[in-house]
């Protein structure tokens, strides 16, 4: 009779480690249900002038499609220090003043992404003069150049928040030193003298805590991902409820109010090569048109602020290559909140 039970308590957790990995793996953890019902400011779009370039696309173009097109109303833009300075102090906001211009003239917020690592790789982006190597030097130009960038744009109506940096404290991903708590701070703080809109600090949702992030800016962004890829199981889907993220937040004592989603998964996982040359049958692994709906609501179910979608360069490029399904999908979502 023992034999039995100690076979069957093996069974058993063969059988639940099996479950177990079903359910990280290829269960969709879809939300119950899905309406996409958001209020009209809800969502918001992170343009990537550089990876437009990246994708084949002309910048501007692609820019004036997103707001007069799709209709997006808020837009995070980062505001890339090797654009603006090429060469050591000349600077050329052409392409950002070209932006602002022509989303105020639509109406449209944005929060200006500034500072040395921003959205996407290699996450810092430094101009080739830049000495890397000397630690000092670079913090001095960083926050000359932040002084250069909120001087010019101080009293722009249009923006309507600054993010100083992108996930400055995450060394798990990208070409960067270590993150600095304290030379951040410093950032913050210079641009904080300079101007009084709030100051966004963004930090990973799913590989952090927040707890040094949430106490230093006025607003907190958060990453979320739904669906990502590793060596070790392929694609993985995250299993947490979309309370997770509130709870996370409770936990550092940030009110829902003062978060944001500043980067929502609406663009597929890449797990090798490049997103441009992405094939449609890997596309579909991580990023479906139901794949993305989930990830619509699994935003809106967490009660955040504001969720700013991750992808809308790579919706346009596949709309100039023939497949229309993603942009279409989400200009009718971002039409149906409006009128809500």
């Amino acid at each position: 009779m023992r034999r039995v039970s100690k076979k069957l308590k093996i069974i058993i957790w063969v059988l639940f480690l099996l479950w177990f990995f079903w359910w990280l793996k290829f269960a969709n953890h879809y939300p119950s249900k899905i309406t996409l019902q958001a209020k009209p400011d809800f969502w918001g779009v992170t343009y990537s002038s550089k990876l437009a370039v990246n994708l084949g696309l002309d910048w501007g173009d692609t820019f004036i499609h997103i707001i007069d097109d799709l209709g997006v109303k808020n837009i995070r833009l980062p505001i890339y220090w090797d654009w603006i300075e090429e060469e050591k102090n000349e600077y050329n906001f052409y392409a950002f003043d070209y932006m602002l211009d022509q989303g105020r003239q639509r109406n449209v917020d944005f929060i200006a992404n500034i500072g040395w690592r921003l959205p996407r790789w290699p996450e810092c982006h430094s101009p080739v003069w830049l000495d890397k190597n000397d630690e000092q030097l670079r913090k001095t130009e960083i926050l000359k150049m932040l002084k250069t960038v909120v001087e010019r744009y101080k009293d722009r109506p249009e923006i309507v928040a600054w993010q100083v940096e992108n996930e400055p404290l995450f060394d798990w991903f990208g070409e960067c030193p270590k993150g600095d708590k304290e030379f951040l701070e410093q950032e913050v703080a210079l641009v904080r003298n300079l101007d009084s809109r709030p100051i966004i600090i963004s930090a990973s949702g799913e590989l952090s805590t927040w707890s040094q992030e949430a106490k230093i800016g006025d607003i907190f962004g958060t990453t979320m991902y739904r669906v990502v890829w590793n060596n070790w199981f392929g694609y993985f889907r995250y299993p947490w409820p979309s309370w997770f993220y509130p709870l996370k937040a409770n936990i550092v004592g940030l009110p829902r109010q003062k978060v944001i989603i500043s980067e929502l998964q609406a663009e597929p996982w890449v797990p090798h090569g490049f997103l441009v040359t992405l094939k449609n049958e890997e596309t579909q692994k991580s990023l479906s048109i139901k794949q993305l709906s989930a990830n619509l609501q699994y935003a809106i179910n967490t009660g955040f602020n504001q969720a700013y979608l991750w992808g809308v360069e790579y919706w346009y490029a596949k709309y100039q290559q023939g497949d229309h399904s993603y942009w279409d999908f989400m200009k009718q979502v971002l039409k149906n909140a409006r009128y809500d």
